[in-house]
């Protein structure tokens, strides 16, 4: 027996945790763990001697990475085929990369960023960018809520029976 979620409108999605296989949460939880690193190793939220960053990170860098890194986490594990089959042919969403790099965007040091410094020079990294950064964080974990609620929603809108064993051959 399958269980949804009470009140949420639009389709219905049943729990991914409850009713997943094993492959599926080791692929969330390794893709999770991936993430962080991903994101904290260049941005220096994890000191290591290759980045550094000019600007200490702000209060909110970890919380946002960590709620970034498990609902990517878990739309990651959304591509894993239950009960090992393969797909046919596999549609990758783009939302899980936006989310990603708006993450990146909002964590990292805002005159440490190239791309920032090109565009709007140091000044406007520290006048300009550094205000809108938690916005952009915000911004990575709605775009990362709606890819995975629309996999998980495309996943089960139209559930197709298993065909019976063939008898061909027997």
């Amino acid at each position: 027996m399958r269980r949804y979620h009470g009140s949420v409108p639009g389709p219905r999605i049943p729990l991914p945790v409850s009713t997943w296989s094993t492959r599926r949460g080791v692929t969330a939880l390794g893709a999770t763990a991936v993430y962080v690193l991903l994101i904290a190793v260049p941005t220096d939220l994890i000191d290591t001697p290759a980045f550094g960053r000019k600007i200490p990170p702000t209060w909110w860098s970890w919380p946002g990475v960590l709620v970034s890194a498990v609902l990517a986490g878990l739309l990651t594990a959304t591509y894993v085929r239950p009960g090992g089959a393969a797909a046919e042919r596999p549609t990758l969403d783009r939302g899980g990369a936006a989310g990603g790099l708006l993450t990146f965007f909002a964590v990292g040091c805002p005159v440490c960023n190239k791309l920032v410094l090109v565009a709007l020079g140091s000044a406007g990294a520290l006048t300009w960018f550094e205000h809108v950064q938690p916005v952009l964080q915000l911004a990575a974990i709605a775009v990362l809520a709606w890819a995975l609620r629309r996999r998980l929603g495309n996943e089960n809108a139209c559930r197709v029976p298993d065909p019976p064993p063939s008898t061909v051959g027997v």
